[in-house]
């Protein structure tokens, strides 16, 4: 068996040799770089204002930094492991403000909710752009991160399993019909080589998938299950399972991954959030689009906190809104631009959709597979 606790955090391959591995021999490009472009930005837009329409949601601003004590940014996993950049801003100040970069603008969405005055039912969306220094970087992790980050106001009758899938289902909707986009704006994306890109997607609790591949670590049991059911929604990631692991770590202080709901082959079941994966037949690899949930209230903050040792943040300044009842009950998660536009666009690696920084030795890989990366 392999070690289960070696991918619960810390995305990316870890080593180039494994890298090199993985990336595809016979690749050959579909689109050159100015078609690759043209057809991104038609699917940005088909994204933008499918998710305006399905979710009732509208653009705002969004921050690339906040205030280091604020208690907004994004820890990304309950480990600690990836920490912020920090820097000093403000210059003239007696003392400066102390400020990072925003890993994800998850938890500032749900303060603006309240600040742009959404009501139950309405929504914000942004385009944020991120730094992840603590990544290793491959084909599909970056330092740069650009997501569209929602966050939508809801009801406490809303905080249901089956308000979560129906709002799966919208995005998903959104998604495949932006893949659709490309290939009427450019037919070569309809590859042979190539299977159409999966009409329905699936639900699967993280617990039967665990049941289903008792043995493999997360990322391998994924990779099982995406192969035999290419578009899945996993549900219940971060709360514990059967075998004392979860499928993933998560954050205690957005997601809701505690909350019991429903029973599978025995067995409770927790959490009201979880990922959209697909099946990537160009990388022939697990590749995660979005992850999302209903967020917590503050009796489930208080119990992920407990569970996860980490009690102390509930000081800052956002859990204490969450705690008083000062901001508003949500649902929101991040979709993956670039991952999603390497996904509808038969890419193989971010570096053919975005523009960042990639060290020489992954930039050789890629060469002698040709595969270039935008610089």
């Amino acid at each position: 068996m392999t070690d289960k606790t070696a991918d619960l955090a810390g995305p990316g391959i870890s080593t180039y040799e494994e890298v090199a591995k993985i990336l595809p021999d016979d690749y050959q490009p579909i689109l050159n770089p100015m078609e690759t472009m043209k057809a991104l930005y038609a699917v940005k837009r088909h994204i933008e204002d499918g998710l305006a329409e399905e979710l009732n949601l509208q653009l705002v601003q969004v921050p690339l930094i906040v205030d280091k004590y604020s208690g907004l940014n994004d820890t990304l996993d309950r480990d600690g492991s990836r920490t912020p950049v920090d820097f000093p801003c403000g210059l003239g100040l007696d003392k400066r403000i102390e400020a990072q970069v925003v890993q994800a603008a998850t938890k500032w969405k749900r303060p603006a909710l309240k600040q742009f005055g959404c009501q139950p039912g309405e929504g914000i969306n942004t385009d944020m752009r991120a730094v992840r220094k603590d990544y290793f970087l491959d084909h599909d992790h970056s330092s740069y991160v650009d997501q569209w980050d929602w966050e939508k106001t809801i009801t406490a009758e809303d905080r249901t399993l089956d308000y979560l899938k129906d709002t799966v289902q919208k995005i998903w909707k959104v998604l495949r019909g932006a893949g659709k986009v490309a290939s009427d704006m450019y037919p070569q994306l309809l590859d042979d080589r190539y299977p159409e890109f999966p009409e329905e997607l699936e639900f699967f609790h993280a617990e039967e998938i665990l049941q289903m591949y008792p043995d493999l670590p997360r990322k391998q049991r994924e990779t099982a299950i995406l192969q035999e059911h290419p578009a899945i929604f996993i549900v219940g990631i971060g709360s514990v399972l059967k075998d004392g692991y979860p499928h993933e770590m998560r954050a205690v202080d957005y997601d809701d991954w505690i909350t019991p709901t429903v029973e599978k082959n025995g067995e409770q079941c927790h959490g009201l959030n979880g990922d959209i994966l697909v099946w990537n037949p160009v990388t022939k690899r697990r590749h995660e689009l979005t992850s999302m949930g209903i967020r917590v209230t503050k009796d489930t903050l208080r119990l992920q906190a407990e569970a996860s040792d980490a009690l102390d943040i509930l000081d800052q300044p956002y859990h204490q809104a969450i705690l008083n009842d000062e901001i508003p009950l949500s649902i929101g998660g991040g979709i993956g631009q670039a991952r999603t536009y390497m996904y509808f666009l038969r890419k193989a690696h971010l570096g053919e959709v975005t523009v960042t920084v990639w060290p020489q030795q992954l930039k050789d890989i890629c060469a002698e597979r040709n595969i270039h990366v935008l610089e």
